[in-house]
């Protein structure tokens, strides 16, 4: 049986994708560990950084731990392989179209989810700010992510059925 897989897309792949990542991955820990995933790309991302200092530090809020993470840029292959595709901004998901058009079924804004299309809120960048900003970035971000837990707990179950 496959994993369902969970992509998470930003900018630069070491902010807000990574901190969704970490959350994701507490989250479903608790509910389907060992069924799924969690994978992360940017738009404009270069291979192999870290995540920022205070992304590291902000997923520690939900005892994540993302000091493992490393960069990578968006690839078709990285969208062919993903079950649920969340966008942080309307720009990153019609970078995510643009590459694969056909994945428009299974790509969300995270916080529209589970509206589909590229319209709505995205999650600001905290890039560059401090860490109180990186904190209440990851706790917007967790906040989307519990609010739509079931849903996609629901979507994992039926992969695997």
């Amino acid at each position: 049986m496959s994993k369902f897989i969970i992509m998470f897309v930003c900018t630069g792949n070491t902010c807000r994708s990574a901190m969704a990542s970490g959350a994701m991955r507490v989250l479903l820990d608790k509910k389907r560990p060992g069924k799924y995933e969690v994978i992360s790309a940017g738009t404009s991302a270069a291979t192999g950084f870290p995540a920022t200092a205070y992304a590291i530090e902000a997923a520690k809020i939900w005892n994540g731990d993302i000091s493992g993470h490393k960069s990578q840029p968006l690839t078709r292959e990285l969208i062919d392989r993903a079950d649920l595709i969340f966008a942080l901004t309307p720009g990153h998901y019609k970078e995510i179209l643009k590459l694969r058009k056909d994945a428009a079924s299974r790509t969300y804004l995270l916080k529209e989810f589970p509206v589909p299309g590229p319209n709505g809120e995205g999650v600001d960048d905290p890039i560059g700010q401090s860490l109180d900003r990186y904190n209440e970035t990851f706790l917007e971000i967790g906040e989307c992510l519990g609010k739509h837990l079931d849903e996609i707990v629901k979507r994992i179950d039926e992969k695997a059925a």
